[in-house]
């Protein structure tokens, strides 16, 4: 029977630091390798027996499991906290790192943490790099306002960034430097430049024939438009992974932290261990929900009645979310049900 052999990897970004452990933890080879696909490729050749592999999440974690995969038993990737807290230590370097990741696999110790398959974390990467360029647009929105402030500049707020009155009223307000103007042009043809790009990544993810299909049926969903629907597929993936509503919200970050012990329970703010991209987008929806739902409607003005409006925005998020796996799971179109009018008054 052959023996399989445990390999911890501890990704930088020019070097990765290696450690080979057989079944009973000792050690058979141990070193650093370059980061490239080349020393990749001219380690694993030095790999002689069946052997399984495991690294943490890292930005760089991708291409390097997607390239071991053909070659491995199996690759697996490790969340980067929960093993902070299982192979916490005094003494700390890569060498050490990657042996204490071997341990962890080798003893089956290794809390895991879901890989998407490539396909979705290519169109995930487009999805995010959009989110990037909206924010940048509004922070150059944010820049010409402060321009036209500081050099007390009167202004229509609400026409301000439509592209006729920036290019035919703004260039007649008297109250405007010359020496401003390069300035605000420039500013305008990054946001002219940024939403052309934008928009066109959207329009690709949305012409997608291996999102289509899924996103059209959450559009169903009332308040979920292009957008919430493809960073859902996109961040969630294989939708099979959940087993529960609970996992959902805990994933998107729509619960609060608890810390209990003995006989005390306190409840903390909501968890920063979440996927912060699910979370802003289910919480911007739940806003508009209650307008097009008369049943998120009634759960809105109860909540708010027993707490907040935040705290009822979060409860809205939470049955959208709900909502959002129940169709991504059921492969079906959202039925909207009718509140009945007293329950509703």
């Amino acid at each position: 029977m052959t023996s399989m052999n445990f390999i911890g990897l501890d990704i930088h970004k020019k070097t990765i630091s290696y450690c080979v452990k057989d079944i009973s933890g000792k050690v058979l080879s141990e070193g650093k390798i370059p980061a490239t696909r080349q020393g990749l490729q001219e380690w694993v050749g030095t790999l002689t027996e069946p052997w399984t592999v495991a690294m943490e999440a890292t930005m760089f974690t991708g291409w390097i499991y997607d390239y071991l995969r053909p070659y491995a038993a199996a690759v697996k990737v490790a969340h980067p906290l929960m093993l902070r807290a299982i192979a916490v230590a005094k003494k700390k370097n890569d060498r050490i790192d990657a042996g204490r990741i071997a341990d962890c696999l080798r003893c089956d110790f290794l809390p895991e943490c879901y890989m998407a398959p490539m396909e979705i974390r290519q169109r995930r990467r487009t999805l995010r790099y959009r989110k990037l360029l909206v924010r940048q647009n509004v922070q150059l929105k944010n820049k010409i306002a402060q321009l036209l402030m500081e050099s007390g500049v009167r202004y229509n707020k609400e026409k301000l960034h439509q592209q006729g009155y920036f290019h035919k009223v703004l260039p007649a307000n008297p109250e405007i430097n010359p020496s401003l103007w390069p300035l605000l042009k420039l500013a305008r043809e990054m946001i002219e430049r940024t939403q052309k790009t934008e928009r066109a990544l959207l329009r690709s993810l949305e012409a997608d024939p291996l999102l289509a299909a899924r996103v059209e049926r959450l559009m169903t969903i009332p308040a979920i438009g292009h957008v919430t629907a493809l960073t859902w597929v996109l961040e969630v993936g294989e939708v099979e992974r959940f087993h529960s509503v609970k996992q959902v919200i805990s994933y998107c970050g729509l619960c609060s932290g608890e810390k209990t012990s003995a006989d005390s329970s306190r409840r903390m703010p909501i968890s920063k261990q979440r996927n912060r991209h699910l979370q802003t987008v289910l919480l911007e929806a739940a806003h508009l929900a209650p307008r097009l739902n008369p049943e998120l409607a009634v759960l809105y003005e109860r909540e708010a009645a027993q707490s907040n409006r935040n705290q009822a925005a979060i409860a809205v998020a939470r049955k959208l979310a709900a909502y959002l796996l129940a169709i991504d799971r059921g492969e079906r179109a959202f039925v909207t049900h009718q509140v009945h009018s007293s329950v509703a008054a």
